[in-house]
């Protein structure tokens, strides 16, 4: 996870380490951080955010003797990740549907992204990470479009033992989100778990349909699930669906396949939104809530 990220930043802590910590000898330096932050796919914003601040953190700090300047070097690096990867607004997925439950209501989440992230897989863990809590869930399959995919819910509803909502294909997908709600609130269950279709950001007809869904049921959270391996482009993602939908927070997959780590770092940032979980494996329990400090650590060591 994170190897060629994690080995740019040691070679600049270094370099910056035997630096003299004024500006006229940073600047080459930081430069070259911006460079390393963006070939592991960080956005350039969000490098030139890093690079600025870290030049705030280090110019003229006073090295006493005998200090170890990489562990100044690295403190200043570790705080300026941590504050970049955090909003806030903090979300807190077992307490939102706590507060739902308390009114006698379900919490009501919509997944949104494009065909291929690993959304539908995120439903499924994250009906299991709820049920692991004593939640119970039901799934909506408010993915009409595309061949197959609500036999693909529907079996992984079938795994975990848990009711899914559908319609058939070419439906509309927010009546099939609505029922799902309805048959909730029947029947005293904790969560509604929507699956939407894998659009395109730049559909605009599918994008309108999403918006359709959110309007009609009022969702509780907005999920925004990227793949991390595409990097800017989850970034990218995250902001046009954001447009539509305003969403909540984003969950990135395939994190422990990821060695640049881009995504993650500048998700937070440019779309002032929390990352909510991290996928990192195959099984339904490969998911892990996001914690800042933990995905410093794995990039810097603890």
């Amino acid at each position: 996870m994170f190897e060629k990220l994690k080995a740019g930043l040691s070679g600049l802590v270094n370099k910056i380490a035997t630096t003299e910590l004024k500006t006229e000898d940073l600047s080459p330096i930081l430069w070259d951080l911006k460079l390393t932050l963006i070939e592991n796919d960080v956005a350039v914003s969000v490098a030139d955010h890093i690079c600025e601040a870290i030049e705030k953190q280090l110019e003229g700090v006073q090295v006493r003797r005998m200090e170890d300047r990489r562990k100044i070097v690295e403190k200043a690096l570790r705080k300026v990740l941590s504050d970049t990867l955090t909003t806030g607004e903090k979300i807190d997925l077992v307490e939102a549907v706590e507060k739902k439950r308390s009114m006698k209501r379900p919490c009501v989440i919509v997944f949104v992204g494009i065909h291929g992230t690993g959304k539908t897989t995120t439903i499924a863990k994250t009906a299991t990470f709820l049920m692991k809590h004593g939640y119970s869930v039901v799934l909506a399959c408010s993915d009409t479009y595309r061949a197959g995919s609500i036999e693909q819910l529907e079996e992984h509803a079938r795994r975990l033992g848990v009711r899914t909502i559908k319609h058939q294909y070419g439906a509309d997908a927010a009546a099939v989100a609505f029922d799902a709600v309805r048959y909730a609130e029947a029947r005293g269950i904790n969560a509604v778990l929507i699956d939407t279709a894998g659009r395109m950001q730049t559909n605009l007809n599918l994008m309108r349909e999403m918006e359709k869904i959110v309007r009609v049921i009022k969702p509780d959270l907005v999920l925004f699930i990227g793949d991390a391996l595409t990097g800017n482009d989850a970034v990218t993602q995250a902001q046009e669906f954001d447009k539509y939908v305003h969403i909540s927070a984003s969950i990135l997959t395939k994190v422990d396949a990821d060695a640049k780590g881009g995504a993650a770092i500048s998700i937070t940032h440019v779309t002032k939104k929390p990352i909510l979980f991290l996928g990192t494996g195959q099984r339904y329990e490969d998911v892990e809530p996001f914690n800042p400090d933990f995905l410093v650590n794995r990039i810097l060591g603890p």
